[in-house]
């Protein structure tokens, strides 16, 4: 022991000879020294004797050493050195501080206290290799050459014994040793006990800070799960300590100990903001109850936290789940206090706002009884409340990403709030009644999902359509019928996410309220996204079809299959409807009446032939359609009504015939002969006439009265499900069946959809009952040739009797008349219908059997086809003799159906009429024959390719047929064409397409935006950009485009908006923009460059005739495309991926999105210095001819201004003059144009109206003269107002290049020296002689200063 005091002491007495002034560091202690002074301490402490400790400071005394003399190399050590050294240093300190009888008072010095808590951070921030922290200077070596200058021989062995452990001790492998420090800190918390740190605000302020990092350093040096939860435990015990009275003032100490919390807080998971969190919601929160101070620092710690949470989602989102946490534990009270808080943050910033939103949410799931309908007291207003009402007031947010999660979170409300009873009425009645303001207008709920269903970002529409389902839960389907029509549009949404959830929207009101209006909508919206392009939901379409309407109309139809027998019975007087809708539940009818739809059926059909694959029909769909049936017809029979003009319920059997041919043998024959029988011995009798119309084949009479289109309707679907069974069925009934139907086809009698249903089951019959392949070819061909020499034969009577009555009117002047002419006529107008059925049977007959002779029948359906031509040498042996086109054009059109389907199976035939079938089209004047044409030469470009790729541009001009179905259809065509690459997008194909745009028909302007904005947007991307300057001068039919090929002729004159008037000038604005639309932001500026480079640039070189009309027109269409908004980039076009709409704050690469954004700024700076001296040529070109287009030019001009204000702010700081140039031009247009904006607006005076009675001329005169006098001094008033606001726009303008900055007046700029022109100098100033003149004659304006 005295070995270990007399070196303390020596090493003491060496560095008390430090030159202060030399080296202001003190040297360090040595570890040796730092040993023997925790071994002294250590043994003084263990023993409870202080033997060693008064023995160390009796010899320090002795030699006139005071005990702080040891603080000082103390601190260098814990300043400077390897880690462990710097915390062995610091378990000395702590260890003098605690050993007893200390001077505390005096070992204690803040500037000591500071190092010790450096030492604790570089002991976590060392790095492996025993390096420092390299910040921190490394002083060992220093600090010892100062001792080997500064003291002599005397203790050299022991210097060097000190430098040598530090230098040896800093190159060892040191490693983090937990155990270490948590020694340490367990030696503060002692501490804490004994010092007062209210005299030192500083060091309060350091520890705390240091004990709030510890637990975050520690996190990546510490593996062990039970030392680091010990290391956090201490420094939290720390804290604990540091919160005593002692110290200082609790509440600002409390509110220093949360703000240096708030960062462990705010991290992403991890143990440390557990800890804190735990030690906030535990140990502090215990203390309010005695401090008040500390109360009110706990109660603004989350609103502290909200200002300090980070933007970006997932850490947002862990900050509220932290600040929910600490609201949770306080008291009512202080929670209701912060959500007056979060209320006046939902009307801040948009970083608040979208925090408050979020916060909302876990404020109603989180405390208790928001709503106050557990209460004993009745509240006014519960807090729930007002939250609900600021969270829909955020539905309609300025920002987009603040405006879904709004709707998104409502939703989730609406959810959670659904699941107790006592809240749903409250809400319910909260939803029903709120109104806020949505885009200036007072909206109510149903309204905001209206417009957000419609919103631009795709993150808004899905979230819409999320509270949509949720609020059809809630208010039991009573939702608006505008947001069923939306949430059906949504279904056809360009985004996979957003068609699914507008798919589970409608679907949800399906399920919840079976509203005929919810049931039209759903079926016209989810059964055609069968063909969607995303499998899953195909798959989705499939399941919800199969669940809510075909296991609906099974468990319907099977419930009343018991009681089947109890309604022969019924009571009489009912009708026979009420009975059916009483009989079965409520909507099923509707719903097989609705699946009948012809918008519907083809979705239908396509569902059932997948579920059918997929085996997933099930027997009982079958029963109980066949009980519907039966029960249908029961109910008619027990009436009683006759048979003979039962029709079955609409929709039943269109449903059998598409799943019987998958469910053939849960069908019985017996059902189907019977009905057969009965359908069949109707339409023999006549009651049923061949007078049906596909479009009218599911509407019922409201009387008894047969119903022909039902009952054809029936046969059709009964022929349909009798040949999908024909395996089934016995032999004997299959043969009676065959020749029933080869007899009714031969009679040629029937309709064209029942002529079709017979023929197909006619040949499925033969086929399936066949033995082999061979002998059911055989078989068909028999009959097939069999019903062709028939229908030939009069096809052939009828044209040659029409001949015969042509002919004999023809060659007689007068012309013959009488009765034998009469009865010609008659009888060949009841032969027509039997030939019209005959041809089309010809047409039925060639898609069933491809290989019969048609020989005969070309020739036949060739002169009808052709009786039509202007044939001069027929005109002149016919005289007025009618052509079957005139007579009979029901025959001519089937005539030219049937010749398209004969040209289908023969290439020859088909090369030689389809310049026929052109010609036809071109000249046709019934819709119907061009619509049969349009469809046949899409049918012809996908067999005939090549053939047809010629005739394209003619088939293009059915786009502007004046039917709106031809012009439908041939776009539906076209597109499919274009779509799959029959048609490819070059030519004048895609300038005649954008006239779709603005057609007259509203469907066809959907199909068109959805063509254009989803379709082309992915498969053809630079089509857009690559046509656009085209399209402007095809549309304003002006040649001076090289790439300008549309002719002036018809055809080409259909694809014009020509004109300056309002109407024509909006329908191609509509199509530009439309097209800008759907460009990347760097198309956008490319097109820009474009339209200066080609037409303004052409105009002011004179390339460009701008005298012409159609130039004119297209030099306004540049100007106002460049000064729209749609070609401009704003920051949200900048992604050009709608999946990123989506993900509304997925991370993206910053530095991508940097270099984007500078290049993107580099380039509209290089635009814009090319593109405003093109702006300054064109305008004093313009102002020399008195153009009418200077208007249109300045007002663009004023837009560039305000639009590219940075960019053209560099060009006008190099150029002073153009400036001044710009400015005065603006004002002189801006005043020109206030002042006849204020003439308009001027009401007349009673001066310039006409006297009523000359008698009141006389007496008027002096009130006319006062009038006069009055209104030139308005007109004074006016051009002083139209001065005035003229200066005030153009002022804003330059204030905005400026930056803000004032503009100062024009009478305080310099006036340019103007030298006569007539000199020769080389000084010639190159400015034009109007630009001189005009500032000759400047207006002086006052600036915003002296105004």
């Amino acid at each position: 022991m005295d070995e270990t005091i007399s070196r303390v002491i020596a090493e003491l007495e060496e560095l008390r000879h430090h030159d202060i002034r030399s080296d202001p560091q003190p040297p360090p202690l040595s570890l040796q020294s730092l040993l023997d002074l925790q071994s002294l301490l250590d043994d003084s402490h263990n023993g409870n004797e202080s033997e060693p400790l008064d023995r160390l400071y009796d010899e320090l005394s002795s030699k006139n050493l005071s005990p702080s003399l040891l603080i000082q190399p103390i601190a260098t050590a814990m300043d400077s050195g390897p880690a462990n050294v710097s915390l062995a240093a610091s378990k000395v300190y702590l260890s003098l501080l605690l050993s007893p009888n200390a001077p505390v008072f005096t070992l204690f010095t803040p500037m000591s206290f500071l190092s010790f808590l450096r030492s604790i951070r570089r002991s976590l921030k060392h790095v492996v290799g025993g390096q420092s922290n390299p910040d921190e200077p490394t002083t060992d070596s220093q600090s010892a050459a100062h001792r080997k200058r500064k003291l002599g021989g005397r203790g050299k062995a022991s210097r060097k014994n000190a430098r040598n452990s530090l230098d040896n001790d800093s190159g060892e492998d040191c490693k983090f040793d937990a155990r270490v420090l948590l020694t340490v800190l367990e030696k503060l918390v002692l501490v804490m006990d004994l010092i007062h740190l209210d005299r030192f605000p500083d060091s309060l302020k350091s520890l705390v800070q240091t004990m709030a990092d510890v637990p975050v350093l520690a996190l990546e040096l510490c593996r062990n799960v039970g030392q680091y939860s010990q290391l956090a435990n201490t420094c939290l015990r720390v804290l604990r300590e540091v919160l005593r009275p002692e110290h200082g003032d609790p509440d600002n100490t409390a509110a220093e100990v949360l703000k240096s919390l708030s960062p462990l807080i705010l991290m992403p998971k991890s143990q440390a903001r557990t800890f804190a969190l735990g030690f906030v919601t535990s140990q502090i929160m215990s203390l309010t109850k005695v401090s008040d101070g500390v109360k009110k620092a706990v109660i603004n710690f989350p609103r502290y936290l909200t200002h300090k949470a980070p933007d970006k989602s997932e850490p947002r989102a862990l900050a509220v789940e932290s600040v929910m946490e600490i609201v949770g534990v306080m008291a009512l009270e202080d929670q209701i206090g912060f959500v007056k808080f979060v209320m006046q943050m939902a009307h801040g910033k948009s970083n608040l706002r979208l925090l408050a939103v979020d916060l909302i949410l876990n404020l109603v799931t989180s405390l208790k009884d928001p709503l106050g309908v557990n209460s004993e007291n009745e509240v006014e207003e519960p807090w729930g409340m007002c939250c609900l009402e600021a969270l829909v007031k955020r539905c309609s947010d300025v920002s987009a990403a603040i405006r879904a999660r709004a709707l998104s979170n409502l939703a989730q409300l609406v959810g959670f709030l659904s699941s107790d009873v006592k809240c749903v009425a409250v809400l319910k009645k909260f939803m029903e009644s709120v109104i806020v303001r949505d885009q200036n207008v007072d909206a109510g709920i149903n309204n905001i999902l209206r417009r957000r269903c419609m919103d631009d970002k795709a993150a808004v529409r899905k979230a819409a359509l999320l509270l949509a389902t949720k609020l059809t839960t809630l208010l039991g389907g009573a939702i608006d019928e505008v947001v069923l029509k939306t949430m059906g549009m949504a279904c056809s949404d360009p985004l996979i996410s957003i068609r699914k959830a507008a798919i589970g929207a409608l679907s949800e009101a399906f399920k919840t309220f079976s509203d005929k209006t919810v049931i039209t909508e759903w079926l016209h919206s989810v059964p055609r996204l069968i063909t969607d392009n995303e499998s899953s939901i195909q798959e989705e379409c499939q399941n919800l079809f199969l669940e809510l309407v075909l296991e609906r109309i099974s468990q319907a139809a099977s419930a009343t299959s018991n009681s089947g027998s109890m309604h022969n019975t019924s009571v009489k007087g009912k009708s026979v409807d009420t009975e059916m809708e009483d009989l079965f539940p409520e909507g099923v009818l509707y719903l097989l009446r609705a699946i009948c739809d012809r918008e519907v059926t083809p979705w239908v059909k396509k569902i059932c032939t997948n579920l059918g694959k997929k085996k997933q029909l099930k027997n009982k769909l079958v029963a109980a359609l066949i009980n519907i049936i039966k029960l249908s017809e029961s109910i008619w029979l027990s009436q009683p009504l006759p048979i003979e003009k039962w029709i079955a319920p609409p929709g039943a059997w269109f449903l059998l015939s598409e799943v019987s041919a998958y469910l053939s043998k849960a069908i019985d024959w017996e059902f189907l002969h019977h009905h057969w029988q009965l359908l069949d011995k109707n339409a023999i009798l006549g009651e049923c006439k061949s007078t049906f119309d596909p479009g009218d084949a599911f509407v019922e009479e409201e009387n008894s009265e047969p119903n022909s289109a039902a009952w054809a309707s029936d046969r059709v679907f009964l022929l349909q499900t009798i040949s999908n069974v024909s395996l089934e069925l016995p032999s004997e009934p299959a043969a009676d069946l065959a020749h029933n139907l080869l007899k009714r086809i031969e009679e040629f009698n029937m309709h064209s959809t029942e002529v079709d249903a017979h023929v197909k089951a006619l040949a499925m019959l033969c086929k399936r009952k066949a033995s082999n392949l061979e002998e059911a070819e055989g078989l068909v061909m028999k009959w097939v040739h069999q019903v062709l020499l028939r229908a030939s034969k009069i096809i052939e009577k009828f044209i040659s009797e029409h001949s015969e009555k042509s002919s004999e009117g023809s060659f007689f002047t007068p012309p013959r008349s009488g009765s034998r002419r009469d009865r010609k006529a008659v009888a060949l107008s009841k032969s027509l219908p039997e030939a019209i059925t005959a041809i089309y049977t010809i047409g039925t007959l060639v898609v069933v059997c491809p290989s019969a002779d048609m020989s005969t029948v070309v020739p036949l359906i060739h002169t009808i086809i052709t009786s039509g031509s202007s044939d001069p040498k027929s005109n002149k042996l016919l005289g007025s003799a009618n052509s079957l086109k005139q007579t009979a054009p029901s025959l001519y059109i089937q005539g030219w159906l049937t010749m398209g389907k004969l040209c289908l199976v023969d290439g020859k035939l088909a090369k030689s009429y389809i310049p026929l079938f052109v010609q036809e089209l071109e000249k046709s004047e019934f819709a119907a024959l061009r619509n049969n044409l349009v469809v046949m030469m899409a049918d012809f470009c996908v067999r005939y390719t090549a053939l047809v790729d010629c005739y394209i541009p003619k088939i293009t001009r059915c786009l502007r047929d004046p039917c709106e179905i031809v012009r439908r259809q041939t776009f539906v065509l076209l597109a499919r064409l274009l779509q799959r690459d029959y048609v490819k997008w070059r030519g004048v194909l895609f300038l005649r397409f954008l006239l779709s745009l603005v057609d007259e028909s509203e469907k066809i302007r959907h199909l068109a935006d959805f063509l254009f904005g989803n379709i082309l947007k992915v498969k053809a991307p630079l089509l857009a950009y690559n046509s656009f300057v085209e399209a402007i001068f095809v549309l304003n039919d002006c040649h001076a485009h090289n790439g300008h090929k549309e002719g002036s002729g018809k055809d080409g004159r259909l694809f014009f908006i020509r004109g300056n008037d309002e109407n024509s000038r909006s329908k191609r604005m509509h199509i530009y923009v439309s097209l800008l639309k759907q460009m990347a932001p760097e198309h956008l500026l490319a097109t820009f460059a474009k339209l200066c480079a080609e037409i303004l640039a052409a105009a002011s070189d004179g390339m460009l005739n701008i005298e012409d009309v159609t130039a004119q027109s297209v030099l306004q269409d540049a100007f106002h495309i460049l000064a729209c908004k749609e070609i401009r980039i704003s920051s949200t076009r900048l992604s050009t991926s709608e999946s990123a709409d989506i993900e509304e704050e997925a991370g993206t690469d910053n530095g991508a999105a940097s270099r984007g954004k500078a290049i993107t700024q580099v380039v509209k700076k290089g635009l814009i210095q090319n593109t405003v001296p093109i702006f300054i040529e064109l305008k004093r070109i313009l102002e020399s001819k008195n153009s009418p287009l200077i208007g249109s030019l300045m007002e663009c001009l004023r837009v560039l201004l305000k639009d590219y204000k940075n960019e053209i702010d560099d060009i006008l700081v190099a150029d002073k003059q153009l400036q001044k140039e710009l400015i005065y031009d603006m004002q002189k247009y801006e005043a020109a144009k206030a002042k006849v904006t204020v003439a308009a607006a001027k009401p007349k005076s009673s001066a310039h109206r006409s006297p009523e009675a000359s008698s009141e001329t006389l007496a008027k005169t002096q009130e006319q003269s006062k009038l006069k006098d009055k209104n030139e001094s308005s007109k004074k008033v006016a051009s002083a107002m139209a001065d005035a606001a003229a200066a005030a726009t153009a002022r804003a303008v330059l204030r905005e290049v400026n930056k803000g900055t004032g503009t100062p007046p024009l009478s305080s700029l310099g006036v340019p020296k103007v030298k006569s022109r007539t000199i020769v100098s080389s000084s010639i100033s190159d400015r034009r002689p109007d630009v001189i003149e005009s500032l000759r004659k400047r207006q002086s304006f006052d600036s915003d200063d002296e105004n």
